[in-house]
């Protein structure tokens, strides 16, 4: 039987890096606080998003610093899970044994396993095992999430933790499917 008590992965932070108004050099900006807030996501996994940074173009805008309050908006009001005119990095903190919702977007996203095993399943039913570092170049196409990491000890489930970078694409006749996803639809 497996019991689930807290959280059991840390917090996140994030920096971003600007540039010296005077000196030019490369310093952190202090425009945003470096804790990354957590969206709790309410469907059948109820997953924790952490939307790390955004941008609403391509290429981004980085004249005036013009980015980082763009993304600053996202933050207190979350885009869906793509931005069909610019990029998201987005962390994924999945409870223990939880199951994603079947969903599609219409992008190429990059998921990288950070902590924990992951498995990737297709609506043809065929799967694939994550483990830690391993990546996922999901191409539009119908799919879920499966946290599967082995109990800790004293049967303690486990969070696993991917990190996605989702762009947009074209050319995929197919439209958007959240599958039941509780965010707003992509932009």
């Amino acid at each position: 039987m497996t019991k689930t008590t807290t959280k059991n992965i840390r917090p996140l932070n994030r920096y971003i890096t600007t540039h010296d108004p005077t000196t030019k050099k490369a310093i952190f900006s202090t425009t945003l606080s470096e804790t990354m807030p957590v969206q709790q996501i309410q469907d059948s996994a109820n997953a924790q998003f952490s939307l790390a940074y955004t941008t609403d173009s391509f290429p981004a805008n980085l004249a005036d610093e013009a980015d980082i309050p763009a993304y600053a908006s996202y933050l207190t009001n979350p885009p869906g899970i793509t931005i069909s005119t610019g990029s998201v990095c987005r962390i994924v903190d999945m409870p223990p044994h939880a199951l994603s919702p079947m969903h599609r977007t219409v992008s190429v996203d990059y998921g990288v396993v950070l902590e924990g095993e992951v498995e990737l399943v297709l609506d043809s039913g065929e799967t694939r095992l994550l483990k830690r570092g391993d990546v996922a170049v999901q191409r539009g196409t119908n799919h879920a999430w499966r946290n599967v990491t082995p109990d800790g000890e004293g049967g303690e489930g486990m969070w696993a933790r991917m990190l996605y970078v989702l762009m947009p694409a074209k050319g995929l006749e197919l439209g958007e499917d959240l599958g039941g996803i509780q965010v707003r639809d992509s932009t």
